[in-house]
């Protein structure tokens, strides 16, 4: 098996739960084939999918940036969100069937002492960087890592007790390297659903809620990257003493890259993902960010 077989593997396991774990998942992607806007969920072209970390020496982006990297990513430019406290790279992926991967990390040391110490007081049982005791040859084994727990599960008042501080911790701590979101591509779709104020009213007339910190449309400075994602999906979560709370789990990301300046020219027939906006704004990702948190979900 070559790599480029191996990362459809990882890529299969990462959506197949994701999107039992997030029932909007499933219910966009039937409407939009009952609204004739694809043939099937394989024509939807997903610009990016992202997972949170913890800044810490054994975890954080640096030990799952290995994972992809191992799959022929490359490591592309930093984002630093100053009031959320986070750092993020973004990946380009080795074939263009391939999604770009968002990883973002929280700077723990900058949180309170009292946060910290309850984030320590988990991460410290993972005792040295997880990712170099996995065979990454073996996409099955990587597809599982990522979905197991690395720690133990939190009680309802540390969780809270996160939350009130960093709503990024909380989500983390809780949910781990789940995936965080997948991002539906719009700037491939038909021209009456290409924009995402287009696929916004789509998906409102379907029932499905939207992020609106900062609006509903996030658009960067140059206007050429245009993102709104859905409110996450509430899960029912049995935590460590027996409780179970209403939180917020992972949610869905819409994209919409514009032509760059200098190829408005071509026929839109012969574009390529070469000749739309690239890469990320920390402006709007700074918003969509807000998709997992209680001023959002509790709407």
């Amino acid at each position: 098996m070559n790599k480029i077989e191996g990362l459809q593997i990882v890529m299969d396991a990462l959506m197949e739960r994701y999107s039992d774990r997030v029932p909007d998942v499933k219910k966009i992607i039937q409407a939009m084939v009952d609204k004739g806007i694809i043939n099937k969920a394989d024509d939807i072209q997903n610009d990016h999918i992202a997972f949170r970390s913890l800044g810490l020496p054994q975890l954080g982006i640096q030990s799952l940036e290995k994972i992809f990297l191992h799959y022929g990513y490359t490591k592309r430019e930093h984002l630093n969100f100053e009031a959320k406290k986070l750092d993020a790279y973004w990946y380009a992926p080795p074939a263009p069937n391939f999604p770009r991967i968002f990883i973002s990390e929280l700077r723990v040391h900058e949180l309170s002492s009292a946060a910290q110490a309850i984030l320590h007081s988990f991460t410290d049982e993972v005792a040295h960087d997880p990712v170099d005791d996995l065979n990454l040859d073996d996409p099955r084994a990587v597809g599982d890592f990522l979905h197991q727990g690395l720690w133990r599960l939190p009680t309802v008042e540390d969780y809270q007790t996160l939350q009130a501080e960093s709503e990024y911790a909380s989500w983390v701590i809780y949910n781990r390297y789940y995936l965080n979101h997948y991002t539906i591509s719009l700037h491939h779709l038909p021209q009456a659903y290409n924009t995402c104020a287009a696929f916004n009213d789509f998906l409102e007339g379907i029932g499905i809620k939207l992020n609106d910190a900062g609006g509903k449309i996030k658009i960067s400075p140059d206007g050429l990257l245009c993102q709104s994602s859905t409110v996450a999906q509430i899960i029912d979560a049995p935590f460590a003493d027996g409780r179970s709370l209403p939180i917020a789990g992972s949610y869905v990301e819409f994209a919409e890259r514009r032509v760059l300046p200098e190829f408005v020219h071509l026929d839109p027939k012969d574009l390529k993902r070469e000749h739309f906006r690239e890469g990320f704004e920390a402006g709007n990702a700074d918003k969509i960010f807000e998709s997992t948190f209680s001023s959002q979900v509790k709407k």
